[in-house]
């Protein structure tokens, strides 16, 4: 199975590329760790939101894979533990589907992206910017992959 970040938003500083990358080879080889970056629509031309929000729905529905979970990260969302995202990791093992979490643009993501998700989770209670969610969210995957392989990387 893969865990696939699913980001609306290219161009990220170097050291969000470079940090995503290093937690992606610490993963195991039953669950990669896969960064797909979409274009963002343009914010000019005085489109409204909804239209500009469509459109990277569109490209997002797209880019994930026919059968994965999809797992919305918004603030909104249900708040989880690394222990409580380590068991929902494990079921998603169980289940062997690929699993896609699904990070909007600057303004956030569609209404029926968010309709269409299997859950709904936040990263944290703070506005994150982007880059930075993108590598808290690989951190916490490897932290829980690693809590299920029994490995000391994490501390309670």
């Amino acid at each position: 199975m893969r865990f696939l970040v699913v980001a609306v938003g290219a161009g990220q500083p170097q050291w969000v590329s470079e940090a995503f990358a290093e937690y992606a080879k610490r993963m195991p080889r039953e669950a990669r760790l896969e960064l797909v970056e979409l274009r963002a629509e343009p914010r000019r031309g005085g489109k409204p939101i909804e239209a500009l929000l469509a459109a990277e729905a569109k490209r997002m529905t797209a880019a994930v894979p026919r059968g994965a979970v999809r797992v919305v990260l918004d603030e909104r969302g249900r708040d989880v533990t690394t222990r409580d995202l380590a068991k929902l990791a494990s079921r998603w093992l169980e289940g062997g589907r690929d699993v896609a979490f699904l990070l909007g643009g600057p303004d956030g993501l569609a209404g029926e992206t968010k309709a269409a998700a299997d859950a709904t989770l936040r990263l944290s209670s703070l506005t994150l910017p982007h880059g930075l969610a993108r590598v808290l969210l690989a951190e916490q995957l490897y932290r829980a992959m690693s809590i299920l392989a029994g490995h000391p990387y994490h501390r309670d």
